[in-house]
């Protein structure tokens, strides 16, 4: 069984453990708190609080403990969400694969490389001359573009959804404890009040259908997105894989299947 392990909660991580999953992997999703999870019904995310959480029909499972990872790679029927980190999961197995995809701005990458057999890192910050083996491209017009020299763009304006870009975005003005009774799936028109900050209140600057929401109680830095309103009305989606999840996680698999090759080759060159 291949071991995989997924650094990140989100979609974006999820539509890649979802694909992992599908094709034999055991995969485990490693949660990081920044930045806080807003897609949540596109997301695994909600299992580290005991919620029920399906994606397109694959369940997470919250785990625990290394033993329980260790036990679930023999026959893993979900993907499992942990709050271990990294240099708790490294010594249970040798991991064959490696994805960071928590999308973070950060002004250090962490380097990935040669923690596993496989390091691939997905948006800004990754190059595979300096800290992964494979990057993967995130913004809206190199989206899925495989990286294998050089370094990956710098960070974006949000893409388009329904015409409507960055201005769909609800962002944190300052830092503190988030609260909203709002689910995710509701429609909302511009100005109403999707939940509360330190008590003072956060509108919709758009109308539509509330695509995403950080959880309720969430303790959030300044300059993070707490919600995002789908304009597209009835075709809005707020959950399963969108296009964007499922082209990065399709981007995945074919740098897996790409270094599996070239170690095949380079193995039987040096046979000859």
């Amino acid at each position: 069984m291949r071991f995989a392990v997924v650094l990140g909660t989100n979609d974006v991580a999820s539509a890649i453990a979802v694909h992992l999953h599908r094709a034999g992997f055991c995969v485990v999703l490693s949660h990081d708190p920044n930045p806080p999870v807003m897609r949540r019904k596109m997301a695994f995310h909600d299992a580290l609080f005991g919620d029920p959480v399906r994606v397109e029909n694959v369940l997470g499972e919250r785990i625990d403990s290394t033993m329980d990872v260790f036990k679930a790679l023999g026959d893993p029927a979900h993907v499992l969400v942990t709050p271990l980190g990294l240099l708790d999961l490294l010594p249970i197995r040798a991991i064959d694969v490696l994805i960071d995809a928590r999308m973070q701005t950060r002004e250090v990458t962490p380097n990935l490389r040669g923690m596993t057999r496989l390091s691939i890192g997905i948006g800004p910050g990754f190059s595979p001359s300096a800290n992964c083996d494979v990057a993967i491209e995130t913004r809206p017009d190199r989206l899925g573009q495989i990286v294998v020299d050089g370094w990956t763009l710098a960070k974006d304006d949000v893409g388009e959804l329904g015409g409507v870009g960055a201005e769909r975005l609800v962002l944190s003005p300052h830092e503190g404890r988030w609260h909203t009774p709002v689910e995710i799936g509701t429609r909302v028109y511009k100005g109403f009040v999707v939940g509360h900050l330190s008590g003072i209140p956060v509108a919709a600057p758009y109308d539509g259908i509330l695509r995403g929401i950080v959880r309720d109680g969430s303790d959030v830095p300044a300059g993070v997105a707490l919600a995002e309103i789908d304009p597209r009305g009835r075709h809005a989606q707020w959950t399963g894989i969108d296009a964007q999840g499922q082209t990065l996680a399709q981007a995945t698999l074919a740098a897996i299947r790409l270094h599996a090759a070239e170690r095949i080759g380079a193995s039987a060159a040096g046979s000859r």
